[in-house]
Parts: structure tokens; C-alpha cells; sequence
């Protein structure tokens, strides 16, 4: 068969502010067959998606094509003129983007975006738009086909509005999709979802991709073969099992240990010591708190939690649920409505203006977003320096001294100090986020997603430094997450959260064990493993990824039930379930007896 992309020495270059040139691709080639799927992963920077917007002729602003050709069938792509590239783009080739919340207009209806394409490239009518527009949400799987179409995007779910994008991308029967990290914002319950209605969707219509992506296991279920890129440059191709079996290059073969992280330090044994965080009938949310106590919007609800010194519970689910509420409580962010959090057996006032400066010290928090974290106008040395000063009077040499020492325990080299976090990688953002709570010397660290934005290799470096501070410094943390391996790896704990409430706690070696309660056998069972054939022999059930509001808030019954395959009707709609010891160290929340589960 022949190849219906064609990228021959492909060669890309960037123009810095003072007018230098660095050539970012270099030499890329590959073919994709019609009918197939071609993988692109790598590291962030390798050249990725630079390569697939290539593939529609186009690059981000201060590059340009430097060389080689692009085919699509007969066309060479960059040859193309701007009017020639419009009848290509929407029409011959479509983009799937990794956000579709920022891809979709807040103010136009679902169908007018998602027929845009057919009428402004006249391949169909308004109304026949509209009725293919329909059939696709049908075959995507999309929740009421006929009128999901007439709301807006904000009124549908993440996984939702992701097939929505893929329908838009295939309204006009493009010969090339591009899928460029669509499912890495997505939780595993909804990934799994999304990536069904993808692979169906190719299958179905003997779509041509290249999908981008630095998750091995995903591509392992949507590609025929893999590129691995690096640095702009192409390390090795071959068939997807092949590589996923049998890499023959030494970054391949890295990749693949990455997407398997192992236990990152033996799991501290349980102690009889004093907990050094205790939460006990935690209940918070957002909005004014009404007469009764309870917010009008509420979050989490009768949550305890208790954490000993030098011991990591990992918190999980999907987004929503309430990880990042509960970590905003504990640092005093967001204030509780009842409940008591306490460190070191003192309770804590509930807002951040109410604690003491050494309460605040004590419990620090690293963000998911170290872009958004980070003041991007001062230098790494002013990041870390503030804390310093703020809670120690550190100033001068002193301080600077202990700048360098913290840069010294992330692994970060002295020179970064004058640079400003835009100058950084996402990795070394990530370190100097995780260095300015470090630089407080608190007892607590919070870490809310801190890899969760991070590729693969990357992730697994900020791993390896986690666990080598815990080791080194005795920390006590609460790692928040919605990637199991992760916390498989680094945790000593798992709590799992479901719509605000507590579902079960399992020490992470349990993972693997039987008789968990239903929701958490359902996030197991949605990671995808790293082999082909996965995503067809996947038995997870069918789930949207916006936890209810409405489970939410009932005051009785249990949240899952609507979604639970073990439901007990008249009980569990009925019956909130109270918790109880499953085993020596583990906790449950469920009407079910662990024999049944």
C-alpha cells in the first residue's frame, strides 16, 4: 500500500529575539500509509508536535520550514500557497488539540462550531451538516446525539467536549487527522472512553493519523507504528509491538522503563508514633455557608485522614472529586466549614490569615502548574529567596548561600539563579517549585498533580528527587494524583475520593489486591497497560468524567451508586455507608462485605 504521508528530511527552524537561529527539527523522515496510524512520542521539546502542525504546513510563530518536503497524496504541502493551505486545512487534514475547553468558543452553540468546517469548505449543506454532525456524536458515544448539540461548551464534561472536538476534526471526511495529546488532560475512567471512540472512529473510516503523545501506553492502542523523537531528531522507527517489545535504541528503551515506574523507595512500615496530621470530620466547600453549616456549594464531606511522620499517602480520583479541595483546607487556602485539622496534635485555625507564621511554615504546598506558580518577572533567586527572608530573616550572603544549597538538593545548577522561570524547562520549573516550599523547611508538603503536566522522562526524574528528599530530610507528604502508577511508586498510603467523600484507604502494596470497593476497581481497571490489544480487552465500565454536583450534595445514599455495578437498590440510594476496617490497615466505605467485592 502506498503512503499517503510522505515526510522526507524535514527540517524546521526557530528565530530567537536577537535574530539567531536554531534549527528544532532536523532531517525528520517517516511515511504513514493510508488507512494507518503513525505514533509520535518523545520528550517535551523532541519535536512532536512541531513536526505534526508541519504535516498541515504550518509552525508556531518564529519558525519556519527550513527544508524537505511534506506529501499528502500527490500535494507537497510546503509548496503550498495561503490559499492553498486554507483548502488544505479543516478539509484534507484536521487538528485534534490537547485542550478542548480552550479550543471551543464559550459562546457559540456545540453545532455551529462543529459544522463550521463543512460549510466554509461547502462539503455539505447546513441541514446535511447538521445530520452528519449527529451521526458522529452517535458513533463517538457521545450522551444525546440529537441535542447535545444546542448547548454550550461549559455544559458538557471534559471527555465530552473531547469527542466533540474529534467530530468537529471529521466533519469533513479529512483524509489526515492529527491528534495531538488529546486525551493527556483526562482522567483514566475518561480516557479510556475517549480513547474508544478515537480508535472506533479510525477504524471505521480508514482514517490516516499521526498521533502525538509521551504516553507509550496510550499509543500502544491507536498506533500501527511509533516514531521515537529526540531533540528534534528521529531515534527510531519501527512497528508498535516491535518497539514496545523489542526497542533497539538506548532513549527507546528509557521511554519504556519511564512508563513503568517502579517503587521509588522501600514503604516506611506503620508506626505507633503520633500522627502528624490529623483531619477528623472534614467538611468544606465553596459559597456561603448556610444555617445548617454546610456550604452551598460542598465538596468534601465527613473526611478523617491521619498521616505519621516520615509516611506519603497518596490521594486519587477523578477530577473533581475533591483531591485539590483537601489539600487547600489543610494549608488554610480554603477555610472548613466543620471538622478539625491538626499537625503535630495542635489544631489549626481553618483560614491562612488566622495561623501563626510558624504554622504557615510548617505545612507547605507545590502546585501542579509551576508555570502559573512562579512570579514570571523576578529571578529564581528572588523566587526562593522571599521564604527565606520571610520566615528565617535570611539577607545577603546568607541568603544567597542558601539559595545555592536548595538548587543543590533538586539537582539544579547554580547558574539558574539570575534566570527567570520562562528561561527554565518544564522540569527545572517544576524542581525550583518544589525548592521555594523546601526552602521553608516545612513538616508537611502538600504536592497537588506535581508530575501530572510533565512528560514521561521528565516526571520520572521528579520521582526520583521525591523520593530521595523524603529519604534524606524525613519528610511526611500528601501526594496528590489521578495516575495510580505514580502513586503506586512513591506512596506509602492510598486514599481514595469520590465525589467529596472517602471510598477507600489501602496501603499502596494493596493495589494490586483483590476486593477493593467498586469505584476503586474501576479507576484500576481504566489504566491503560502497555500492550496492544489493551483497549479491546478493557472490561471498564462506560463513565463520564465530571463527577455529579448533584452526588455531591445528597446528604444520603451513597455518591457512586448511579454509576456502581454492585449497587444494592434500596440500600445503597438510600443508605450513606458508613466506613469500616476491611483489614488490619485498610478502610472501607461500602454496604458490600469484602467476600463480595
Amino acid at each position: 500500500m502506498t503512503a499517503l504521508i510522505d515526510i522526507k528530511d524535514l527540517r524546521v527552524t526557530a528565530r530567537a529575539a536577537n535574530g539567531a537561529e536554531t534549527e528544532i527539527v532536523r532531517g525528520v523522515s517517516f511515511s504513514v500509509k493510508r488507512g494507518e496510524v503513525m505514533g509520535l512520542i518523545g520528550e517535551s521539546g523532541s519535536g512532536k508536535t512541531t513536526i505534526a502542525l508541519a504535516t498541515m504546513g504550518y509552525t508556531r510563530f518564529g519558525c519556519r520550514i527550513s527544508g524537505g518536503s511534506v506529501r499528502i497524496g500527490e500535494t507537497d504541502v510546503t509548496a503550498l500557497d495561503a490559499k492553498g493551505l486554507m483548502a488544505l486545512r479543516g478539509r484534507r487534514v484536521a487538528y485534534i488539540a490537547q485542550s478542548a475547553a480552550a479550543s471551543f468558543n464559550p459562546s457559540r452553540t456545540i453545532m455551529a462550531q462543529v459544522i463550521e468546517s463543512a460549510l466554509i469548505h461547502g462539503t455539505a449543506t447546513e441541514a446535511a451538516a447538521k445530520a452528519k454532525a449527529v451521526e458522529l456524536f452517535r458513533a463517538l458515544a457521545i450522551p444525546e446525539p440529537e441535542t447535545i448539540g444546542a448547548r454550550y461548551p461549559h455544559q458538557v464534561s471534559g471527555g465530552q467536549l473531547q469527542r466533540l472536538m474529534a467530530a468537529m476534526a471529521l466533519i469533513t471526511d479529512p483524509e489526515v487527522v492529527i491528534f495531538d495529546e488529546p486525551t493527556t488532560a483526562l482522567d483514566v475512567t475518561t480516557q479510556i472512553e475517549v480513547l474508544k471512540a478515537f480508535k472506533s472512529a479510525i477504524r471505521d473510516r480508514a482514517t490516516t493519523g499521526i498521533y502525538v503523545t509521551h504516553d507509550l501506553a496510550v499509543i500502544a492502542q491507536i498506533a500501527d507504528s511509533i516514531t521515537v523523537l529526540r531533540n528534534g531528531e528521529v531515534r527510531e522507527i519501527g512497528g508498535t509491538d516491535a518497539l514496545i517489545h523489542r526497542p533497539l535504541d538506548a532513549y527507546s528503551k528509557s521511554l519504556l522503563a519511564a512508563a513503568e515506574p517502579a517503587p521509588r523507595l522501600a514503604h516506611v512500615p506503620p508506626t505507633t508514633a503520633a500522627p502528624l496530621l490529623e483531619v477528623s470530620g472534614l467538611l468544606a466547600g465553596y459559597g456561603s455557608v448556610g444555617p445548617d453549616g454546610v456550604p452551598t456549594i460542598p465538596i468534601l464531606r465527613d473526611i478523617d485522614l491521619a498521616i505519621s511522620p516520615g509516611r506519603s499517602l497518596g490521594v486519587i480520583g477523578e477530577s473533581g472529586c475533591g483531591k485539590s479541595t483537601l489539600a487547600r483546607v489543610i494549608a488554610g487556602l480554603t477555610p472548613l466549614a466543620r471538622g478539625t485539622v491538626k499537625l503535630g496534635g495542635e489544631a489549626l485555625p481553618p483560614a491562612l490569615a488566622q495561623r501563626t507564621k510558624d504554622q504557615l511554615r510548617r505545612i507547605q504546598i507545590v502546585f501542579q502548574m509551576a508555570d502559573t506558580a512562579l512570579n514570571p518577572r523576578v529571578s529564581v533567586e528572588d523566587i526562593l529567596g522571599r521564604p527565606l527572608t520571610f520566615y528565617f530573616g535570611l539577607t545577603g550572603e546568607a541568603r544567597a548561600k542558601r539559595v545555592r544549597e536548595l538548587l543543590d538538593l533538586t539537582h539544579l545548577p547554580a547558574s539558574v539563579m539570575q534566570r527567570r522561570p520562562g528561561d527554565l524547562s518544564g522540569g527545572q520549573k517544576q524542581r525550583v517549585n518544589l525548592a521555594r516550599a523546601l526552602a521553608a523547611k516545612p513538616d508537611l508538603l502538600l504536592c497537588d498533580e506535581v508530575t501530572s503536566a510533565l512528560d514521561t522522562v521528565v516526571a520520572a526524574a521528579i520521582l526520583d528527587l521525591m523520593a530521595e528528599l523524603r529519604r534524606d530530610l524525613g519528610l511526611t507528604t500528601m501526594f496528590i494524583s489521578h495516575d495510580l502508577k505514580t502513586v503506586r511508586a512513591i506512596c506509602d498510603d492510598v486514599m481514595v475520593l469520590y465525589a467529596g467523600r472517602m471510598a477507600e484507604k489501602i496501603p499502596a502494596s494493596a493495589i494490586t489486591a483483590p476486593h477493593h470497593h467498586p469505584y476503586t476497581q474501576l479507576l484500576f481497571a481504566s489504566v491503560p497497560e502497555l500492550r496492544r490489544g489493551w483497549l479491546e480487552d478493557s472490561t471498564a465500565a462506560a463513565s463520564e468524567a465530571k463527577v455529579d454536583i448533584v452526588a455531591m450534595q445528597a446528604l444520603t445514599g451513597c455518591a457512586f451508586f448511579p454509576r456502581c455495578s454492585q449497587r444494592i437498590p434500596g440500600t445503597c440510594d438510600h443508605v450513606s455507608p458508613l466506613v469500616w476496617q476491611a483489614s488490619a490497615d485498610a478502610l472501607i466505605a461500602c454496604h458490600r462485605e469484602t467476600s463480595e467485592l
